[in-house]
């Protein structure tokens, strides 16, 4: 989703710069990668990598011996590298060492969780970084408070939110992605009284010990409320292995495959709440305006639940059902859109880098 709105900004205007799209293979689903790719029109890598599943470790370093003569061959001016997964410390490592100047999308968030791998993955490449493009006012305090001059800091905006404006009107309706995806299922979405699930984070799945008592509260509350629930392998994998099929089938629940972007944003916009642990459905839900009950402990993302639509529950049953009940009641939180949550982030991106590199061939 953000590459969707960084490649052509950087490729466009009166200074375009040479780009090589180069996909890890981090993301390692086909149907989804191929979804995705087509639906936020994205042409095709000029490299892919192809790395695959892996632990962290085996992951981030075979991202980094396949990187690495990518760099050795084409020899860039930058790389730059989005958001705070094992593809991203790993191109930046690679580069860093060779002596490339590092360019960071997405800098400065933090969860000050460290027990979360995109936490370290995040505090390593802003170390890294030259150029550090941030989303949030506060992350420039997060940055100079670990000694990043501010000088390299960019306000540009959420590029994120850009792909969603773009895309959101030519998105489905909810009936339409139902009619698709679940033709036999006696659920009607358009009314918009639904709810929108979504769980994958390994906090959350990995563990019998948390899954299944989640998922018996969701199965509680879609009594209440409908819920749609696209899941990711991730966390399918993990239910079919703990046997948790009837737990979901004991509740309203209307199970669905992994679905693509625009499908997502099609069930989003008309839902009357989401229920999630991603980072990115935090910031999309804000900019929808759409109540966001985010089941984690903590965000990287705190202008969501200061400024925005998104309330932090963790896995407690007890908040997770009084978040749910006061959206019921009294609507939720209304929130506002952020600064610079306008659509012309990755335009910000591009005229800073454009300035920096417009003179030198990026290969």
């Amino acid at each position: 989703m953000k590459m969707a709105a960084i490649l052509p900004a950087l490729r466009g205007g009166e200074s375009p710069l040479d780009t090589l799209l180069v996909h890890t293979g981090q993301h390692y689903d086909a149907a989804m990668k191929d979804a995705f790719f087509k639906q936020l029109d994205i042409p095709e890598p000029d490299i892919d990598l192809g790395v695959g599943s892996g632990t962290h470790a085996v992951q981030t370093a075979e991202i980094m011996c396949r990187f690495e003569p990518v760099i050795d061959k084409n020899r860039p001016a930058a790389v730059l590298v989005v958001g705070d997964v094992n593809s991203t410390i790993a191109c930046a490592l690679v580069g860093v060492k060779k002596a490339v100047p590092i360019i960071h999308v997405e800098a400065g968030l933090r969860s000050w969780d460290r027990s979360m791998p995109e936490e370290i993955n995040r505090i390593l490449v802003d170390q890294l970084a030259e150029f550090l493009f941030i989303t949030e006012r506060v992350a420039l305090e997060n940055l100079t408070r670990e000694g990043i001059d501010a000088n390299k800091v960019h306000f540009t905006g959420n590029v994120m939110i850009d792909t969603l404006l773009r895309l959101l009107p030519i998105s489905p309706e909810p009936g339409e992605v139902l009619a698709k995806l679940a033709p036999s299922a006696q659920f009607s979405a358009d009314s918009g009284d639904y709810g929108l699930l979504t769980i994958h984070r390994p906090s959350n799945v990995d563990s019998p010990d948390v899954l299944e008592p989640l998922l018996q509260e969701l199965a509680t509350i879609s009594r209440d409320i409908p819920l749609i629930f696209p899941v990711h392998p991730r966390t399918n994998a993990q239910i079919k292995r703990l046997g948790l099929e009837r737990t979901l089938a004991a509740g309203n629940i209307l199970v669905l495959p992994p679905i693509g972007y625009l499908e997502m944003l099609g069930l989003m916009k008309k839902s009357r709440l989401v229920l999630t642990d991603s980072g990115g459905i935090q910031e999309e839900t804000t900019a929808l305006g759409i109540p966001c009950v985010t089941i984690r402990e903590n965000t990287e993302r705190p202008i969501t639940v200061t400024a925005g639509t998104n309330t932090l529950v963790g896995t407690d049953g007890v908040k997770l059902r009084s978040a749910v009940a006061e959206i019921m009641q009294n609507g939720g939180k209304a929130g506002r859109i952020p600064e610079f949550w306008d659509g012309r982030a990755a335009l910000r991106i591009a005229a800073v880098l454009q300035d920096s590199f417009g003179h030198v061939s990026t290969r």
